[in-house]
């Protein structure tokens, strides 16, 4: 019973470790970086970090577009 439960444990830190590991930078992704041609400060406080400014909030807000968002 013991080592059954080992294993759940040690599958459980597995998938969690995996989970960490590929969700950490789920922000600034290059491809918006392409599509728009502008740097990570146009949507970022600074660069990387993940906090906002008024433009970047505009710009998830509107399905990844700048058509609304004043500054371009």
């Amino acid at each position: 019973m013991a080592k059954l439960l080992f294993n759940i444990a040690l599958f459980a830190a597995i998938i969690s470790g995996g989970l960490a590991v590929s969700t950490s930078v789920s922000f600034g992704k290059a491809e918006y970086t392409k599509k728009e041609g502008k740097g990570c400060t146009y949507c970022h406080t600074q660069a990387g970090k993940k906090d906002l400014n008024e433009v970047g909030k505009c710009y998830a807000e509107h399905d990844h577009s700048l058509a609304d968002c004043g500054k371009k």
